[in-house]
């Protein structure tokens, strides 16, 4: 298990543009430490854990999800598991057994009601999205255009665009989400 958290912070690390040194900094542990960790050498306490996925914007189940090998190929909907709640706002379901050897990132999101007059910070990485309302209404952002998509829209777009969305509505809003890179890909 050490190798696989290991790899896991190696490769996000890596994805971040993000040196040994800086994690280092994030963390108050030492970089000789930090190299043992991402070759499987030595196991962190939880506490040191938690410090590094905090230095590297994740939740700490990140290093536990999707340890398990499964040869099946479907997954059945009630076999389907939260994946990660986001300031209790968003709730993410991972929809594939294979996201490590994949490029695309399969989620159904939900995402609970916000105050209208609470702001959309937009952010943007590398990549594409393609997003579909199942269920309510969702405010998206892309480059400082607003749109409303109701259930049955759709929309997919360069990632790189500085976007973003919420629910200003008062139900539940589920979406299908499918995004490039999938930062949950290790490589070996």
């Amino acid at each position: 298990m050490a190798n696989e958290v290991g790899k896991k912070i190696k490769h996000l690390r890596n994805a971040k543009n993000m040196t040994l040194k800086t994690l280092s900094e994030k963390t108050s542990l030492s970089i000789g430490f930090l190299s043992q960790v991402e070759r499987g050498l030595t196991t962190l306490a939880i506490a040191s854990l938690e410090s590094i996925a905090e230095a590297l914007d994740v939740d700490l189940s990140y290093f536990f999800s999707l340890n398990k090998k499964s040869n099946k190929k479907v997954m059945r909907s009630y076999e389907k598991e939260i994946f990660r709640i986001e300031n209790n706002q968003y709730i993410d379901y991972h929809l594939s057994r294979q996201l490590k050897e994949m490029e695309m990132l399969p989620r159904i999101q939900e995402i609970l009601p916000s105050k209208p007059d609470d702001e959309i910070t937009s952010y943007q990485h590398q990549g594409e999205e393609f997003i579909y309302v199942l269920e309510g209404i969702l405010t998206l952002m892309i480059d400082n255009q607003q749109f409303e998509l109701y259930p049955g829209d759709s929309m997919h777009f360069k990632s790189n665009i500085v976007h973003n969305w919420t629910n200003y509505s008062n139900k539940m809003v589920k979406i299908l989400t499918v995004n490039t890179p999938n930062n949950f890909k290790c490589e070996d």
